[in-house]
């Protein structure tokens, strides 16, 4: 698999915008008390370090994650600290990135093997003997 050359996802994080909130989970009274979980936003349709190329790539690959305003949407929420869940999810981020950007190898068409052919027709003979062996014998 190929890469999109000179692409580099830490250039988009001058256009994170990070907001926190209280996650659930263990952490006891520090849960209720502060905020630990990380949101993170990325507005792909109106960022100024993408091509409109990658920008469509972007929004086809990671679908699923995309609001319907065009933000990439993610959070992490299962350290106890919010500095921690940055971290995550700003590794996460750049991985979902990296792998948008990967362009997969064209398939190059084969031929069946010879021997591939061969055993694909043995192999519907035996059928098609083991079918005419249960049919009835014919009535004389």
């Amino acid at each position: 698999m190929r890469e999109e050359k000179g692409f580099n996802a830490k250039l988009l994080h001058p256009e994170l915008v990070f907001q926190t909130a209280r996650s659930g989970g263990k952490g006891g009274q520090n849960v209720n008390k502060v905020e630990t979980k990380v949101e993170l936003r990325f507005d792909v349709q109106n960022s100024a370090l993408l091509t409109d190329e990658q920008k469509q790539r972007l929004l086809h690959k990671l679908a699923n994650r995309i609001t319907e305003d065009g933000i990439l949407l993610l959070y992490h929420q299962t350290e106890r600290s919010q500095l921690g869940n940055k971290t995550k999810i700003i590794q996460k981020f750049n991985e979902l990135i990296q792998k948008a950007f990967v362009v997969p190898r064209q398939r190059k068409p084969t031929s069946p093997t010879f021997s591939s052919v061969e055993n694909r027709k043995q192999t519907k003979k035996r059928r098609a003997e083991v079918k005419t062996m249960r049919r009835k014998p014919p009535e004389e």
